[in-house]
Parts: C-alpha cells; sequence; structure tokens
C-alpha cells in the first residue's frame, strides 16, 4: 500500500532533480557567449590607408557592427568576441577611421589569435 507520505517525497525527490538538471542546463548555456559579428580577418591587409574607400571596406566586410567617432573622425567597429568559461576567449576587432571624402585614415586591429597577424609589408609575422 502506497501512503500519501511516500507519494509526497517521491514527488519532491522528483522536483529537486528536475530544478537541479534545470539548473545545469542554464549555467552550462550562460557559459558561452558570443558578441559582435564574424569578419575575414585576411581582408583587412587589404586595407590601404590614404587609397581604401568606404564603399570598399562595406564591400569587403559588411555593414559595421558599431559605428561611431573618434576624434571627430567616423569610424566603423568590425568585433567577433566569443567567450567560454571552458576555454580561452577568441576575439577580433578592427577598427577603420575615415577622413576626408570617406577614405581611409586610419585602421586598428587586434585578436587573440596570433596566426592571423602578419607584418605590414605582407610578410608573416616573427
Amino acid at each position: 500500500m502506497i501512503l500519501a507520505n511516500d507519494y509526497q517525497e517521491g514527488y519532491v525527490v522528483r522536483r529537486a532533480l528536475g530544478f537541479a538538471l534545470c539548473l545545469c542546463f542554464i549555467l552550462s548555456s550562460a557559459a558561452c557567449a558570443t558578441i559582435g559579428r564574424d569578419f575575414s580577418a585576411s581582408k583587412v591587409y587589404d586595407i590601404q590607408i590614404g587609397k581604401t574607400t568606404m564603399a570598399e571596406i562595406q564591400s569587403m566586410f559588411g555593414q559595421p557592427w558599431r559605428v561611431g567617432l573618434d576624434n571627430g573622425k567616423l569610424t566603423w567597429t568590425y568585433g567577433s568576441y566569443h567567450y567560454s568559461a571552458f576555454s580561452d576567449a577568441k576575439t577580433k576587432d578592427l577598427v577603420v577611421r575615415f577622413g576626408a571624402n570617406n577614405i581611409v585614415s586610419s585602421y586598428t586591429f587586434n585578436t587573440t589569435d596570433a596566426t592571423e597577424i602578419r607584418k605590414p609589408n605582407g610578410s608573416e609575422r616573427e
């Protein structure tokens, strides 16, 4: 014969187990985060200061993830940031500054993947 008390204990155990499983799922899902939009780092080396136009940048990388101003110059930012509690972060960002006539006046590229970096003259990094 099943007693009401036995039924309640089983119910409590099942609820606690279900809660624990849901909590584990939520924590493991929250342990990873991706922000921004990926872009091809190889195209960074095609940018020429004083020559590359805004239209060419858009053609190479698409719409910027963020736009802003840096010392009065229009900036476009492309960024991809992946963080995980279980592995190293993988990030890269490109900030392009435009001068007169929407021509690139400078840019900054940073990444956590050293294999994506080359010297400006095209030779591989040291």
